[in-house]
């Protein structure tokens, strides 16, 4: 009889600590790369590798609210795309395709090995300064998703190693900074060829087959990990609420709530009596709100604490650490909006307050471990205008520090 495929601790550590490693490289190939100071200096991106059926395997330590926003991204990317090629790679920011806001534009490559289908997904999500609409900075007090700036669908930029010329030069002419952006999308697949690498070099090593099965005991090991955190909290239900004072434009005190189930190892969250989703650009998609979530359950796991004492070494960020987690959020409110809503700063003032939130839910459980709420927002700076010099137009986004 054929023994079952499993992994000792070791072992577990040593192929997680690879697949981030993959994450980690392409992250440093964009900073390295990439032309704006917000990518370069501040670090707006985010890299991430995926299984051969999407479900996310490795992050690098990068910007949450991407990350935990990357999964949906990937499930919309592989709904749109049936076939893939080596070579290929898909351009996507859709706020209604699991993207966060336009600015945070999405590339997803296939990784190939011997075979016709792909064996990994690479994916890099980086905040360009510039993506159009109504105001410098692509962060304006919007009214609709169109004032926003350039959308892009699920849709093949590179095919089979062969740029869109008809698409990539579309979107540089609808921008203020079309050098910037193409300098800093030029770094993104810069970043996904230094991923592709990698990968080949891991599956040329150890096999696709043992890469699948790899996988698995990862995901496996993630939910049970998030599972037992999760038992350490009391049993119970535990609410709280917050709001946002204003939107911009006509709405005020909108209100965030959350409902906490903790029931044997499982989360479920409900955001029933949450605003209806607003005026003004603070609405958050989905992906946005279970983001949110998932940076503060995976805080729970990475903190040494009561709920476990001893420091987790190189603990899995993946698909299964979110299995225990279920939710509730009502379409067409503030934490779940459609198109055609402004989302633009949903992604980086409303998703602070989720945080926030949900946080305040787990104190209750948890006083000794939750902390007090952060400022709650992120101070972005954006700014722009017409050079007197080079008559060309300029754009800067920049965020202030704040306490937490």
């Amino acid at each position: 009889m054929k023994k079952a495929f499993s992994l000792t601790a070791t072992e577990r550590t040593f192929y997680n600590n690879l697949f981030v490693s993959v994450a980690e490289e392409m992250g440093v190939t964009l900073m390295r790369s990439a032309h704006s100071p917000n990518i370069k200096e501040r670090k707006d991106f985010s890299c991430a590798l995926f299984s051969d059926d999407g479900r996310l395997v490795a992050q690098a330590a990068h910007i949450p609210v991407h990350l935990g926003a990357l999964p949906a991204t990937m499930k919309a990317v592989r709904r749109r795309i049936k076939a893939w090629s080596p070579g290929d790679v898909v351009i996507v920011n859709d706020p209604f395709c699991g993207g966060t806001h336009l600015p945070d534009i999405t590339l997803v490559s296939p990784v190939f090995h011997k075979g016709k289908t792909p064996e990994a997904f690479l994916v890099t999500r980086a905040h360009h300064a510039d993506v159009g609409g109504i105001s410098p900075g692509s962060l304006p007090l919007s009214r609709h998703i169109d004032e926003e700036g350039y959308r892009f669908t699920p849709q093949k930029l590179i095919v089979a190693g062969n740029l869109n010329e008809t698409l990539w030069h579309d979107f540089l002419k609808h921008v203020r900074t079309p050098d910037e952006r193409k300098g800093d999308l030029r770094a993104q697949l810069a970043a996904h060829h230094t991923g592709t690498i990698r990968m080949e070099a891991c599956l040329d090593k150890y096999g696709a087959k043992k890469i699948r099965h790899i996988y698995a005991e990862l995901f496996v090991y993630g939910r049970r990990l998030m599972r037992d955190v999760i038992k350490a909290i009391p049993d119970g239900t535990y609410s709280f609420k917050d709001v946002l004072e204003d939107d911009g434009q006509r709405s005020k005190a909108l209100k965030i709530c959350v409902t906490i189930d903790i029931v044997g190892g499982r989360a479920d969250l409900d955001f029933s009596g949450s605003a209806d989703a607003c005026e003004g650009s603070l609405n958050a998609v989905e992906a946005i709100t279970k983001s949110a979530v998932y940076y503060c359950f995976l805080c729970l796991l990475i903190t040494p604490s009561k709920l476990h004492p001893q420091v987790l070494l190189d603990p899995p960020m993946n698909d299964g650490c979110f299995a225990p987690i279920r939710f509730k959020i009502p379409k067409n409110s503030i934490l779940n909006a459609s198109y055609p809503h402004a989302v633009a700063g949903g992604n980086v003032e409303t998703s602070q307050r989720i945080v926030d939130v949900v946080l305040g839910a787990l104190s209750k459980a948890l006083p000794d471990i939750i902390p007090a709420a952060s400022q709650g927002t992120m101070n972005n700076l954006t700014l722009g205008g017409i050079d007197p010099r080079t008559r060309e137009a300029f754009a800067y986004y920049e965020t202030t520090g704040g306490g937490q």
